[in-house]
């Protein structure tokens, strides 16, 4: 990571979402890993490794809500931001149960996910 950067991470088994947030937050000056699944990221990055974790809820094989379990278990503590296009509307108050730091539905708001990821940091 370089100095003054700050890392984001974004798990999301869409690529288009994976492209299109790593290119937005890539223009605010983040450093940015995409991973198409839970399991991929978990296995390539340490939990030592700094920066916020941007995660899908529903995603085939490990879903962003065993995947964050799993996180905790281990003893990370990195924040994390859930996204979902699922239109349940208990989601935000379960994300925030789990100990993220944040929810947003998709579509969301740019400028509402780089103010969050901020205040994250």
């Amino acid at each position: 990571m370089f100095l003054g950067k700050k890392q984001i991470y974004i798990v999301d088994d869409d690529e288009s979402v994976c492209r299109s947030l790593k290119l937005l937050m890539g223009t605010y000056g983040f450093i940015v890993e995409t991973f198409l699944s839970a399991e991929k990221f978990l296995s390539v990055v340490p939990n030592s490794a700094s920066g916020c974790l941007i995660m899908d809820i529903h995603m085939p094989g490990l879903n962003g809500w065993e995947a964050h379990q799993k996180l905790r278990e281990t003893g990370s503590n990195r924040p994390v931001i859930f996204i979902s296009a699922d239109k349940d509307s208990t989601l935000k108050e379960q994300a925030l149960k789990a100990g993220a730091v944040g929810f947003l539905q998709k579509p969301f708001n740019d400028k509402e996910l780089v103010d969050l990821v901020n205040r994250t940091f």
